[in-house]
């Protein structure tokens, strides 16, 4: 097993198709209103069926706000590589650091000289990729005097200026297949970007050995190449082969590759906007959720020397070098919010979330009063720190689920102002805002009820029946859980119905408001009864 510990990143391999431009636009938009964290695109220059990509790149950064961008990847014959390092770091720069770098040697070498590249053997093509890296990092490089000089076979540049630095320490991923465009990932690359379906089964874990060994050479730790995948596949109720089957599927599949393989980001090629929904809302929080829990468990491996590091730096690990301006990079995934628990051995220490007792609707899903509660813990029994982690990242968990709950309420007043000042001003661009601004809350709403429905599937069918076999006297506590995911799931479904109400027309805001408050009042009780009966339980029975 090789699990690099980088943080999980899910994003979209969008067709860049110049058919239809406002639909390729428009799905690089909605990857990041579902929530995934990386837009990417391929890059072939020569497709006069394809939009430019990096003009394409520079209108979908102009058009979003978060999402980070990647050509997958940059065809670099035809991208000279002191241009493109300029054309990188003003892109980043307008984005505020949302670039990332793929490139590639080459490939179609006929169309590549049709456009007037240089055709390149593969040998030649690795050595020219080598050089264009090391310009690209010298011309990002604003700290060192002098200009850029690189005398090379390929490419030669002597004296240009260096600069524009780009806003953060921009990653540069190699899309690599031949050991030696692995080992060049290995001594020089922030990221291996391969695509599974050009695979074949043991490539990764060759490719991770080649990388490993390669960086060590080099001076480097594995851990500072992430281990990027692009994928594909087909959502459907019955398991019909690899990635071919429910979302429940999906999951534990990228799991085993995080675990197994080291892979720590899923980029999903294809063009169908419930298949990036799916993906987003089902299946990326739960991978995160049963990768954070192997590597609580203590069971994921590290390959040796790899050194810790803040996990929400990994996307820009290693990035320009000593180019950038200093920043640290912004973390494409979501960082780990901080838990109130403390791991250190001893007594048990994990702090589980007081319910404050506020309620924000008069309606009532269930009698608080007849919830049952577990055995007493032992106070005499202390905890080792990977037991205390357990506890702690249930806490944590339910911390993203409060934060993301109290975001939407936030989310719904920005709205409701808006309306107002929008339908004041009753002009067409205004309307417009409107008939935005609720469909972008309604995709925020709509993503979270499917992680809360996630989560709880994860808890039925997972860790509750570890628990019940595990101690039988939590059995009545497991027991009301379960009945409450059930109510929380009709809550959720009124949650749904208003959406649909609301979409619609304006006036069902109120409607959708009185939902998301009683969602509001039964989430939070749940979460924190069942940090309550459960935080000690999963530590002292060893269930991650």
């Amino acid at each position: 097993m090789s699990d690099y510990g980088h943080d999980l990143v899910f994003g979209s391999f969008v067709t860049p198709g110049a058919g239809d431009p406002d639909r390729t636009v428009g799905l690089a938009v909605l990857t990041e209103q579902v929530g995934l964290d990386l837009v990417t695109f391929q890059d072939h220059p020569y497709q006069p069926a394809f939009l430019d990509t990096w003009t394409l790149l520079s209108f979908v950064a102009a058009r979003t706000n978060r999402v980070h961008l990647a050509a997958n990847v940059t065809n670099l014959p035809l991208r000279p590589p002191a241009v493109l390092a300029r054309s990188v770091a003003s892109l980043d720069l307008l984005s505020d650091g949302r670039i990332t770098l793929g490139l590639g040697a080459g490939a179609f070498w006929e169309a590549i000289e049709a456009m007037g590249g240089r055709r390149l053997t593969p040998g030649e093509g690795v050595r020219a990729l080598e050089e264009a890296i090391e310009i690209i990092r010298q011309m990002w490089d604003t700290e060192t005097r002098g200009g850029v000089r690189v005398d090379g076979e390929f490419y030669r540049v002597v004296g240009a200026k260096r600069g524009p630095a780009p806003a953060h320490p921009v990653p540069v991923w190699l899309g690599a297949y031949k050991p030696r465009m692995l080992q060049l990932a290995g001594r020089r690359a922030d990221g291996w970007l391969p695509t599974l379906g050009y695979l074949q089964p043991g490539d990764l874990t060759k490719g991770n050995a080649i990388i490993d060994d390669a960086a060590q050479e080099a001076g480097r730790s594995p851990r500072d190449v992430r281990r990027l995948l692009n994928i594909a596949g087909q959502f459907s109720a019955v398991g019909r082969g690899p990635l071919n089957g429910p979302a429940e599927q999906w999951v534990q599949e990228l799991a085993e590759l995080a675990l197994d393989e080291g892979v720590s980001a899923f980029i999903l090629a294809g063009d169908d906007p419930d298949d990036l929904r799916r993906f987003a809302g089902e299946v990326a929080p739960a991978v995160r959720e049963l990768v954070a829990a192997e590597r609580d468990s203590g069971v994921a491996e590290r390959p040796q020397g790899a050194a810790e590091r803040d996990p929400g730096t990994a996307v820009g690990d290693r990035g320009a070098a000593a180019g950038g301006r200093g920043a640290a990079a912004a973390p494409v995934a979501p960082a780990v919010r901080p838990s109130r628990a403390t791991v250190t051995g001893g007594a048990f220490a994990v702090v589980p979330t007081p319910d404050d007792g506020v309620r924000r609707s008069d309606q009532q899903v269930w009698d608080e009063s007849t919830r049952p509660t577990g055995p007493a813990p032992d106070r005499d029994r202390t905890y080792t720190p990977q037991e205390q982690a357990t506890g702690a990242h249930l806490v944590q968990i339910h911390d993203g689920l409060r934060a993301e709950l109290a975001q939407i309420h936030d989310l719904i007043e920005q709205v409701a102002a808006g309306e107002i000042d929008a339908g004041a001003a009753r002009s067409h661009i205004n309307t417009m805002t409107m008939r935005q601004n609720r469909w972008t809350l309604g995709v925020y709403c709509e993503s979270y009820c499917r992680i809360v429905t996630t989560h709880h599937t994860i808890e039925d069918q997972s860790f509750f029946p570890r628990l019940r076999a595990r101690d039988p006297r939590l059995g009545p506590v497991v027991d009301r859980l379960e009945q409450e995911h059930h109510v929380i799931h009709d809550v959720l479904e009124g949650v749904d119905r208003a959406l649909v109400a609301y979409v619609g027309s304006p006036d069902g805001l109120a409607d959708l408001r009185a939902a998301v408050d009683l969602l509001t009042d039964a989430l939070l009780s749940h979460l924190s009864y069942e940090e309550r009966e459960l935080v000690e339980p999963l530590a002292r029975l060893g269930i991650a």
